[in-house]
């Protein structure tokens, strides 16, 4: 068994709605209780060498239609571009792009050919200049049923109405989710292995997805260390924060007059994904980034000598939740920006995830 002593390993997610019970309950009972639409960037301009393919897929990975949509076109399945990524237990929506690089007219049989092929439904078929590439999306709308919730009646509406109160208050907090980490942190514990050259993978997608787990696990650390002192509600002198406008970074001079902005909702704090070309905070916050790298005994160089560049993260999520408690079980609807994860909401509200504190 792998030593996992070597850098303290702490899965554990503090709730920032604790001081509320949860409704338990289990979600994606059902394909359909998991619907969730991409939010494009920008729209497709109707000409260019590039088909956009938006459709609504089940049961099916974003792969698997990337791998289908390739065999159709007789393409290999990387020229198949994408913004973000899919649950496969969901109802999706996202598009695709495809090169497509002759006169042909964009007709309803190639629209009926994908349906056919794919089993999905094709809501439009359009040209754009450039393939579509990760990222290039604002964000997802998810709606959410949660199954056999553990309370009933009044007491239902009073909790979803407390969590749902207190999130549109502070927001919460952007972890990462399992599906990155791992449920035991096996792929942290092997990305740390290979930052310190004590481990050799020679597949680089793999070696690159190991050593982002670890990234991704230090960013939830970095988030559970301002909530455990406090400064999740509040900015630092030398944070790096972020313009939810415009997305442009800046560092905290005058936290006073930020704050103000900050408890608007202008600006959020933002959090470390740890890297040789990241930009770094400043001042009284630098010590709280640096200070998780010293525990565990990484360095900046340790990122560069595997090219790993690192970036900033939003350090809380700020959505509008509409929740309703119906027949089949509790509702809940909101909009989350690229990267954000739906588990990140729904835990508060069911307090039940394998990261709990109290599991």
């Amino acid at each position: 068994m792998t030593d996992i002593s070597k850098i303290n390993l702490n899965l554990k997610l503090p709730y920032i709605t604790k001081d509320v019970p949860g409704i338990g309950g289990i979600i994606k009972s059902r394909p359909e209780d998991f619907v969730v639409e991409e939010i494009p960037a920008y729209p497709p301009v109707g000409y260019g060498p590039h088909l956009y393919v938006n459709l609504t897929k089940r049961m099916q990975t974003t792969r698997d239609i990337q791998i289908k949509l390739a065999e159709i076109f007789d393409l290999n399945p990387d020229q198949i571009g994408k913004a973000g990524l899919k649950d496969k237990r969901a109802v999706s929506t996202q598009t695709f792009s495809v090169l497509y690089d002759n006169d042909d007219h964009v007709s309803s049989a190639l629209s009926e050919k994908i349906e056919e092929e794919l089993e999905v439904k094709v809501n439009w078929l359009k040209r754009h200049t450039n393939k579509l590439r990760a990222g290039h999306h604002k964000g997802n709308f998810f709606q959410i049923i949660i199954r056999d919730i553990t309370v009933n009646g009044e007491e239902s509406h009073k909790i979803i109405e407390r969590i749902s109160s207190f999130i549109h208050k502070t927001g919460v907090p952007n972890f990462y989710g399992i599906q990155r980490i791992g449920e035991f942190g096996e792929n942290v514990i092997s990305g740390y292995y290979i930052l310190k050259g004590k481990k050799r993978i020679t597949d680089r997608w793999l070696r690159r997805f190991l050593i982002s787990s670890l990234q991704s696990y230090l960013c939830n650390r970095y988030l559970v260390k301002r909530i455990d002192i406090g400064l999740f509600e509040k900015l630092v002198r030398g944070d790096v924060a972020k313009k939810h406008d415009t997305g442009g970074l800046f560092h905290v001079d005058d936290s006073d007059i930020d704050t103000i902005r900050f408890m608007n909702k202008e600006i959020s704090f933002t959090a470390p994904i740890y890297g040789y070309k990241m930009k770094r905070a400043k001042h009284d916050a630098v010590q709280i980034e640096d200070g998780l790298m010293d525990q565990i005994g990484i360095t900046f160089q340790d990122f560069r000598k595997f090219g790993i560049e690192g970036t900033r993260r939003l350090g809380r999520l700020l959505p509008e939740i509409d929740a309703k408690v119906e027949e089949d079980g509790v509702k809940l609807s909101f909009t989350l920006p690229k990267g954000g994860y739906a588990t990140t909401v729904l835990r508060e509200y069911m307090k039940t995830d394998v990261y709990s504190e109290h599991t």
